[in-house]
């Protein structure tokens, strides 16, 4: 490809991109003054809430929200669920109402009467032959012949039961929207992760339900956002109820979700369990795969998990069963479907290299090349990933033999992502006083997205990053993508880098004259313009800046472009080994060690970089052995809808973390691509087999809870047992033989 102005600079010519760069945010976010969403409180602001379902399926049958508006205080009152609608779940939206304050509201909410007629309900999925009528055939994808395949007597098989659970959201701020109309125009302040697209689909649900309202009257604010994970790119009902409210009052109205809420409602990422077979040559050369695998992601049941994962066996079929249950909908969570099929798949590949009697790092190294043409990239991930590990000197076959109850062992498992950046404009201004303005309507999620915006612009200019202001979080910005897929940072860097580059030029159009050089031979580095080559011919930025008197120069970059400059790809992958120590008397889990090697394209910023692999190890390990959203199958209620019940890691749970991103040849001149995903998918699946490596038996489902280990365990000893002959001893007080 010929050379592109736009390019990114080359190895040697970067003197910020792909250094450690601290974030722009990171004072404002320490000291408070950074304002999210929950934070905002208008003048004449109304607190909303919002009646929901007490049953998780049942007919209303009636409705009496008289009471509750007749409460002083209470400025409105909205019946969204009429008399002989069915609500689906529990926590399903009936009623919404809107008071001065956040008691009224709650004692609002005590006066108002449903009468419901209960309907029958299924809040657990696990059980397949449970389901009956809510269990739907959803997909069979075949490659090849797996009939075949599977009836060569030579064939090494393995057959396995494997799950993983539905988790809920837990993002620190909840959900929630504050709406405000000025006449016809409405300002939203929302926590989003899709501050330019918001409002389109707000406005569109609006006239759905008879408003008349334009998109060009709505402006969506968010400056800071408490986490989304995926959970957060659209109104959701509440955002839709809330702008209603607001205009039936005439003041602004906040509602935000309570924590219960915002584990019921706000989001779940589906379950997924399956029974595998796969089968090796005898020398570890995959060959066969069978699986069918069922899950749920609520009213609207679970699509098919891509299986097998990463690796495209020859020969293989693959069906799914799709379950509809009576609990709250499901969201896109850090890396749709990708946890849970690394989960399946790298459990069912690691229990078959066990029973070849080989190392997993050998086995996964020999059927690299099944990886759509990355087999040349993951070998040398599992190589430093080994290194970093100590695998060679720590890993052994399964079961730890040496003496005590705590047992030592390592697993590991290999992921993909796409991450292609996503449709992004950016205006780049540069003022007469030599400073710097960078402002289009994304948003950073906390990963760090202004830092790297700001990095892209600096760069480009040749100025620190301090010199640059970074605008975001408003949709009157020019319009960039919603931050899924990993797809942001590709997105914004490339429409920063090409309108900083066309500012940069116009900016050298002027000096050009005064230097008595070629714009296209000038260059920007150090605070300065300066000749290629010639130093004597430069001039600082501020004065060149003065240059332009009263001017701004301005210039609008897009991604993508139709020029051939390739500022970023698609396609990442890593490797994960995780080091455990089990307890097996009590069940408990530790973790000693998680090691990350990740490839993501040129790095832009690698402290930032490096810390959403750190976060994601860290939400790995925690629901691999934490999460769990625990149903009861009588009342259809979620029994540990708070976050003291519903656990998640703390500092002494995480273990030493090691990160390892693949840069240089090879990697960086792949341009930028998207890291927010991947490195969460791997981690339950290298945990749980760690654990299988060190007590020598499969815990079949994620979370590794001490109940199931100990349970595993029982069912290894009475395998054993079986297996030689001996009669099962009879299980003692707890449930272990």
């Amino acid at each position: 490809m010929d050379k592109c102005k736009y390019d990114w600079p080359a190895a040697g010519e970067r003197s910020l991109i792909g250094t450690r760069v601290k974030r722009v945010d990171g004072p404002a976010k320490a000291s408070g003054r950074a304002k999210y969403t929950y934070d905002i409180n208008r003048p004449g602001l109304l607190i909303g809430k919002i009646y929901r379902s007490p049953y998780a399926h049942a007919k209303i049958t009636a409705i009496d929200t008289s009471e509750a508006e007749k409460l002083p205080g209470v400025k409105t009152v909205k019946v969204i669920l009429g008399v002989g609608k069915e609500v689906n779940w529990v926590g399903d939206e009936i009623i919404a109402l809107a008071a001065v304050n956040e008691d009224v509201a709650n004692d609002a909410l005590g006066k108002i009467k449903v009468e419901f007629q209960e309907l029958p309900h299924l809040v657990v999925e696990e059980d397949l032959n449970k389901a009956g009528d809510y269990a739907k055939k959803a997909g069979n994808k075949t490659a090849g012949e797996p009939a075949g395949a599977f009836s060569d007597p030579d064939l090494v098989v393995s057959e396995g039961y494997y799950g993983i659970a539905a988790i809920t959201h837990c993002c620190l701020e909840s959900h929630g929207n504050i709406a405000e109309w000025t006449g016809e125009k409405l300002l939203t302040y929302s926590s989003t992760q899709n501050v330019s697209g918001f409002p389109g689909q707000i406005g569109q649900a609006l006239r759905e339900q008879g408003m008349e309202v334009s998109d060009k009257n709505i402006e969506t604010v968010c400056n800071y956002i408490g986490g989304g994970f995926g959970s957060k790119f659209s109104p959701d009902e509440w955002g839709i109820h809330v702008a209603q409210l607001a205009k039936t009052t005439g003041n602004p109205v906040k509602l935000m979700l309570d924590r219960n809420m915002e584990m019921e409602a706000a989001g779940a990422r589906p379950s997924a369990y399956a029974r595998i077979k796969v089968g090796a040559k005898k020398d570890g050369t995959l060959v066969a795969w069978d699986s069918h695998s069922w899950g749920t992601g609520g009213p609207t049941g679970a699509g098919m998990v891509p299986l097998p994962y990463v690796l495209d066996i020859p020969n293989r079929s693959s069906a799914h069963t799709s379950i509809s249950t009576h609990t709250g909908p499901a969201r896109a969570w850090r890396a749709p479907d990708h946890p849970q099929a690394a989960a399946l798949t790298m459990c069912a590949l690691d229990d078959l290299a066990a029973k070849l009697n080989m190392d997993p790092i050998d086995f996964f190294s020999l059927n690299a090349d099944l990886s759509a043409g990355r087999g040349k990239v993951y070998r040398e991930e599992l190589q430093v990933a080994s290194e970093l590990s100590d695998w060679k000197k720590n890993w052994h076959p399964r079961g730890d033999k040496t003496p005590g109850h705590i047992k030592r062992g390592l697993g590991l498992s290999m992921h993909t992502w796409g991450g292609r950046g996503h449709n992004s404009l950016c205006m780049v201004s540069i003022h007469p006083d030599g400073s710097v303005e960078t402002t289009l309507g994304s948003q950073d999620l906390g990963t760090g997205t202004r830092t790297a915006i700001a990095v892209v612009a600096a760069e480009t200019f040749g100025l620190p990053v301090s010199a640059v202001t970074v605008n975001i979080g408003d949709s009157k910005f020019p319009a960039s993508g919603a931050s899924g897929g990993s797809t942001t940072i590709g997105g914004v860097s490339a429409s920063t880098r090409r309108a900083s580059v066309d500012a940069r030029d116009q900016l050298f159009a002027v000096v050009a004259p005064i230097l008595g050089v070629p714009a296209d031979q000038l260059m920007a580095f150090g605070g300065k313009i300066q000749a290629r080559g010639d130093s004597s011919k430069q001039i600082s930025w501020k004065e060149a800046c003065a240059k332009l008197q009263v001017k701004t120069i301005q210039a609008t970059g897009k991604n993508p472009d139709a020029s051939k400059c390739k500022l970023g790809d698609s396609g990442v992958g890593g490797v994960q080994i995780a080091d455990v120590s089990v307890d097996t008397e009590t069940g408990l889990i530790k973790i000693n060690k998680m090691v990350a090697a990740q490839d993501c394209g040129l790095i832009i910023s690698m402290k930032t970089a490096e810390s959403q692999v750190y976060g994601a190890l860290i939400m790995g390990i925690t629901y691999a052995l934490f999460e769990e959203r625990i149903m009861d199958q009588a009342t259809g209620r979620m029994l540990n809808n708070n976050m003291e019940f519903y656990k998640l890691a703390g500092i002494g749970d995480i273990g030493e973390l090691v990160v390892h991103m693949m840069t240089g040849p090879g990697y960086d001149e792949r341009g930028t691509i998207g890291l927010g995903e991947p490195p969460v998918i791997s981690p339950g699946a290298a945990i749980s087999n760690a654990v299988a490596n060190a007590i020598g038996v499969r815990v079949p489902t994620i979370p590794l809870t001490p109940d199931k280990v100990l349970a595993g365990l029982a069912k290894g000893r009475a395998e054993q047992r079986s297996a030689s002959g001996r009669a099962p001893l009879a299980p003692t007080k707890g449930g272990v033989a």
